[in-house]
Parts: C-alpha cells; structure tokens; sequence
C-alpha cells in the first residue's frame, strides 16, 4: 500500500508542478486552488510512505515519477522537444524507479 501511495504522490507532484505554470503570480484563483490542493496532498503521500519505505528511497522515488511524469506531459501537452535522446533518458530513470522498488 504505501508504493501505491507513493506513486500517487508523485502523480500529485506532477500535478502541483504543472498547475504553476497557470497560477500567474498566485492571481489566478482556481489554479493557485489546485497547487495547494496537489500540494498538500502529494507531501501526505510522501509522508505516508515514508513510514513503511526508507525515506531515502521514498523521496528518490516520488521525485523521479514527478519528474518522468512532468517531461511526458511537457512533450505531450506543452510542445516540448521529443526526441531519441530525451526518451532514453526518461527510460532510464522509469528504470530506475523500478529498480529501487526491486531491491527494496
């Protein structure tokens, strides 16, 4: 249960990460809504997690799903550059997430 939260905190991370990009210095009210919710929500996860996994690890992980999940929503939805290089890097650090979770 707690690697479930854990990556649903790192999808909530994604979700706190892109919703800056709308928040326009904290004026635009329903996206400043969202951060806080995403948020706050994500740091439970994280904490909660960190209760059963190795907060090393838990950090590592978490912070790796944001960032893999924040590069694909970039490419997919923001006209970010796509390419070979780019999606074997992401792949390696997908790998390296489930690599920390095997030898957890």
């Amino acid at each position: 249960m707690a690697w479930l939260a854990l990556l649903l905190g790192g999808l909530f991370e994604v979700g706190f990460a892109t919703s800056l990009r709308f928040v326009d210095g904290f004026r635009n009210i329903p996206w400043v809504v969202t951060f806080l919710l995403s948020v706050s929500a994500s740091m439970m996860l994280l904490e909660y997690a960190g209760r059963t996994i190795p907060m090393g690890t838990a950090y590592a992980v978490w912070a790796g799903v944001g960032a893999a999940g924040g590069v694909v929503l970039g490419m997919v939805f923001f006209g970010e550059a796509v390419s070979l290089a780019r999606v074997l890097l992401l792949t390696g650090l997908v790998g390296c997430i489930i690599g920390l979770r095997m030898v957890e």
